[in-house]
């Protein structure tokens, strides 16, 4: 997949071709098809829905989806099942289950049968959005050669400054507009330490005053998601300031 920025402002996917990135929407319930096929085009992305799973089939024989949306039940045949034949012609294809079920076993199940991700119902258009963004970006084979001069990367850190939207391997991390600010200086900063000064007047516009607790609270901020349950990248140097550079395992803040 390549990116590129489109006019509402947000990073498009597209395929080596440039073409759209195409996405296979299989669910009986057709008024839900209908509001995540909306999504998916809002993005960008040529969508097509089928209802049952041998319709899903025939359509991805058809269509070549770059990612398919799959409920878990269909009237038919399960989702597992119809996954099982679509992984016999299409190994790679990145699929997100959709599941009204939350149970642990329902969750291994569908990542063991070969799943790539899932959602549980209900759920917000934002986050399916998101979720298959990520496995896009992860199944690609060249999205680095995509990007514009407006991304900046550390390690598997990247940030869009034109569309505001961020990435670690792959992942979309959601930010509010303080944090996404205190992480563009840092990232236009790597393995530079900057002071608590520096990141208050270049963030917040003012001076060192007595007001660098909240240079700490946003830097909390920023490690929960950016570093949560991942190789830390954000560090402190104890009396200078704070600093980013790519994960390197092992290695303490």
């Amino acid at each position: 997949m390549t990116t590129t920025t489109s006019p509402q402002g947000r990073t498009e996917l597209l395929r080596p071709d440039r073409t759209p990135v195409r996405v296979l929407v299989v669910d009986d319930e057709a008024p839900l098809t209908e509001l995540l096929s909306m999504a998916l085009r809002y993005e960008g992305w040529e969508v097509r829905s089928a209802g049952d799973g041998d319709a899903a089939v025939r359509a991805a024989r058809d269509f070549r989806p770059d990612a398919v949306i799959l409920d878990v039940m269909l009237p038919d045949m399960d989702g597992l099942s119809v996954l099982g034949r679509m992984r016999r012609e299409y190994a790679d294809v990145p699929v997100l289950f959709l599941t009204a079920r939350d149970a642990v076993e329902d969750r291994i199940a569908g990542l063991t049968a070969g799943g790539d991700d899932y959602v549980t119902k209900p759920f917000s258009l934002e986050e399916v959005v998101a979720r298959l963004r990520g496995l896009i970006r992860r199944s690609g084979s060249a999205v680095a050669a995509g990007r514009g001069d407006s991304t900046l990367v550390v390690g598997d850190l990247e940030l869009d400054e034109d569309s505001h939207e961020v990435w670690r391997g792959g992942d979309a991390i959601h930010l509010t507009a303080t944090e996404f600010e205190l992480l563009r200086f840092l990232m236009r900063n790597p393995r530079r330490v900057l002071s608590k000064a520096q990141i208050l007047d270049r963030v917040w516009n003012y001076d060192f005053g007595g007001q660098a607790n909240v240079v700490e609270l946003y830097i909390s901020y920023l490690r929960k998601k950016i570093d949560a349950g991942r190789t830390p990248m954000i560090h402190t140097r104890r009396g200078a300031g704070y600093l980013i550079k790519p994960g390197e395992p092992h290695q303490a803040r």
